[in-house]
C-alpha cells in the first residue's frame, strides 16, 4: 500500500513514518525539509519518498490542491489540518480515488468533560476556536462517510509528548525547563486551584501506533472516531509529585486561584487547561483495534526529562 503522510516529520509523523516503513508500506511524506524533526533520521527514514513543499503557502496560492491531485496513493494520513476549509481542499483532491483517509483531531474537540472519562460519542462543548474547528472537521468527514461512503477515520490525541520536546508541564503551562528544575531541587512550585485539574497526555509513538492500527484494520476503523490518550489522566498535583519523585523528592507545592496567575507568561495556556480540562478514554480503540498505549504519564515525563538533562536544556546543581 502507498500512503501519503501530510506533516510526516512532526510530533506524530516522526514516529508514524518509520512505523509504516517497517510494515512494508510505500510512504510519501510532505514537509518543508526532507528530515524528521524529533527522531534520528538514520532509523527507518531511508526509504521515504519526500514531497518537499510549504503547505501553508501552497494552500493560499491554490498550488496545494493541484499538488495533491497529481499524487497517486492508496491512503492519506493528514496530521496538520486545522480548519474545515483546509480539510475541504485535501478531501476534494482525493475523494473517489483512495481507500482510506485518516485525519488527526484533538481531544480539545470534546470541550470540558461532563462525563469522565469522555467517550467519543458523548456530547461536545468545545470553547476554544481550535476545538470548535476540530469538531467541525470531524462532523464534515463523518457526514461525507455517511452520504457517500468516503473512507474517513478521525483520531483525537491528548496532549502530545515525545522524547525531544517539552510536554504540557505539570502546572498546565509551557514554561520551558524552570518548573522541572524547581521540582528536581525542592524549590517551591505554585499550582492553580489546588492542583486538582487533570491533564491527559499521550506519547507521540502511541498516537502513531493507533494510526498504524487503523491502516492495518480498515474494516474496523473506517467511519469511526477514536481517542488516543495515555492509560489514565493525572492531576497537576499528581504530575508534580511524579516529576519530583524521579529525583527522590516530594514536591514543594503551594496553591493559588487561577485569577492570581494573571500576568504569568503561561496564564492563557493554564487557563485553557483548566476551563477545558478533558479526560478521555481509549477503550473504544482497545476494543475494536487492539490498541494498547505503551506510555503512562509518569513514563512520558521521565523520558522527556532524561533528554532535557542529556541535551543540556535542564541544568541541575
Amino acid at each position: 500500500m502507498k500512503v501519503l503522510v501530510v506533516g510526516g516529520t512532526g510530533h506524530i509523523g516522526s514516529y508514524l513514518t518509520p512505523r509504516l516503513i517497517r510494515r512494508g508500506f510505500e510512504v510519501l511524506v510532505t514537509a518543508r525539509q526532507a528530515k524528521p524533526r524529533h527522531v534520528l533520521p538514520e532509523l527507518g527514514w531511508g526509504k521515504v519518498q519526500w514531497v518537499q513543499c510549504d503547505k501553508r503557502q501552497e494552500e493560499a496560492s491554490g498550488a496545494w490542491a493541484k499538488r495533491l491531485a497529481a499524487l497517486e496513493v492508496d491512503a492519506v494520513v493528514d496530521l496538520i489540518t486545522y480548519t474545515p476549509a483546509q480539510n475541504d481542499q485535501i478531501v476534494r483532491a482525493f475523494k473517489g480515488r483512495i481507500r482510506h483517509f485518516l485525519n488527526c483531531g484533538s481531544i480539545w474537540a470534546y470541550g470540558r468533560s461532563m462525563r469522565v472519562p469522555h467517550r467519543e460519542h458523548d456530547p461536545r462543548d468545545p470553547a476554544s476556536r481550535y476545538g470548535k474547528e476540530k469538531t467541525a472537521i470531524e462532523a464534515d468527514l463523518m457526514a461525507l462517510h455517511g452520504r457517500e461512503g468516503f473512507p474517513a477515520t478521525v483520531i483525537h490525541p491528548g496532549h502530545i509528548c515525545g522524547r525531544r520536546w517539552l510536554p504540557v508541564d505539570p502546572s498546565g503551562g509551557l514554561d520551558g525547563t524552570d518548573i522541572y528544575r524547581r521540582l528536581a531541587t525542592g524549590e517551591p512550585v505554585v499550582l492553580p486551584e489546588r492542583g486538582a485539574y487533570p491533564l491527559h497526555h499521550v506519547h507521540g509513538d502511541d498516537v502513531a501506533q493507533l494510526f498504524e492500527l487503523c491502516l492495518l484494520k480498515p474494516a474496523e476503523s473506517i467511519g469511526q472516531v477514536f481517542s488516543a490518550v495515555a492509560p489514565y489522566a493525572m492531576t497537576m498535583k499528581g504530575c508534580c509529585q511524579a516529576v519530583a519523585g524521579l529525583f527522590g523528592r516530594q514536591a514543594n507545592l503551594s496553591y493559588c486561584s487561577l485569577d492570581e496567575l494573571r500576568g504569568h507568561p503561561s496564564y492563557g495556556i493554564i487557563k485553557s487547561h483548566i476551563e477545558e480540562s478533558v479526560v478521555a478514554t481509549c477503550e473504544k480503540a482497545e476494543r475494536l483495534l487492539g490498541f494498547r498505549p505503551r506510555y503512562t504519564t509518569e513514563e512520558i515525563f521521565a523520558e522527556c526529562i532524561e533528554y532535557m538533562i542529556e541535551s543540556g536544556q535542564l541544568k541541575l546543581p
